[in-house]
Formats: structure tokens, C-alpha cells, sequence
């Protein structure tokens, strides 16, 4: 922890990891303003794209949004999330990779992108990169108020072989 609120200055990088696109959004370095950065189509090229957006904005970890119910359990939607970021933290490590919730938040940035005069349907890849942004927002948030960093901290250990 650092300073006497405990929030810890630097750039960190958010995933909505989807089945079709990732989107991915960052902060600016003191964690005040959260923004999308874009929709990396889910597959083979994905990691190496995000592992090249980790060069560019050098952060100093990896959020990404983990999916649960609403009663706040882990479905296959979650399974599937921990397996895919699992073969990222070895990728990137040492870089903190955290787990955060992320419930509603797609729902969130959709009526954001409506309320902005947008059509939700034909802004997929945008809803992503907004999703990652209220994903980040949030983490950011949770930091600020109880003083230590939010989520689940990955290891390499959480890696498949």
C-alpha cells in the first residue's frame, strides 16, 4: 500500500473476456479516469495482442472481469474465463493478474452507449472496450474506498502446464 488511503498510482489495463471479442480499456496513471481502448477478437491471436497492449501501456496489472450469477456464484461463463486468463498469467507474469467482479456491467455500458445517442446492436466491439471501462472503473473505485487492491490475485501456479 502506498500513501494513506492505500491506493497504489500507476496504469493498469482491464479485460472483458468474451467469447467473441475481449474488450480492453485503461487508466490513466494516477487512476482517475478509466477509458476503452478496444475489442480484441477472442482466439488464437488474442493473447498476443493483449501481451502487446501490456508493452504499450505498461501497467502495473491486469483486471479482468470475472462473470457470476447474480446471486454471485460462478457459472460456466466463469470457468470458462478462469481457464483462458490462466494461459495469460504465465504470459505476463510477473505482472498481477486480479479477477474482479464484473455483474452488470455489459448491461452498464450498453445503456451508457444508448444514453449517448448509439445504438447498442451496432456497437458490439464498442460495448466491450465500455464493458472493460466499467470493469476498471469499478476496480478502481473498490481500491479508493477500502483501501487495498479489489479481487482475486492470480499466480503463475494458477497456469496450466
Amino acid at each position: 500500500m502506498t500513501g494513506s488511503t492505500g491506493f497504489r498510482p500507476g496504469v493498469r489495463l482491464a479485460l472483458d473476456w468474451g467469447q467473441a471479442r475481449i474488450g480492453v480499456a485503461a487508466c490513466d496513471p494516477v487512476g482517475t479516469l478509466a477509458y476503452p481502448v478496444e475489442a480484441v477478437p477472442a482466439g488464437p491471436g488474442a493473447i498476443p495482442r493483449i501481451v502487446a497492449l501490456v508493452g504499450e501501456y505498461e501497467p502495473i496489472e491486469l483486471v479482468v472481469g470475472l462473470p457470476r450469477s447474480l446471486s454471485g456464484g460462478e457459472g460456466p461463463a466463469a470457468a470458462t474465463v478462469r481457464s483462458q486468463v490462466a494461459a495469460l498469467v504465465s504470459v505476463v507474469a510477473p505482472l498481477p493478474v486480479r479477477l474482479v467482479d464484473e455483474r452488470l456491467t455489459t448491461v452498464t455500458a450498453a445503456q451508457r452507449l444508448r444514453e449517448g445517442g448509439r445504438s447498442a446492436k451496432k456497437q458490439r466491439s464498442r460495448i466491450d472496450a465500455a464493458a472493460a471501462a466499467a470493469i476498471l472503473e469499478h476496480a478502481l473505485d473498490s481500491e479508493r474506498h477500502v483501501g487495498y487492491a479489489p479481487g482475486e490475485l492470480l499466480s503463475v501456479a494458477d497456469a496450466p502446464d
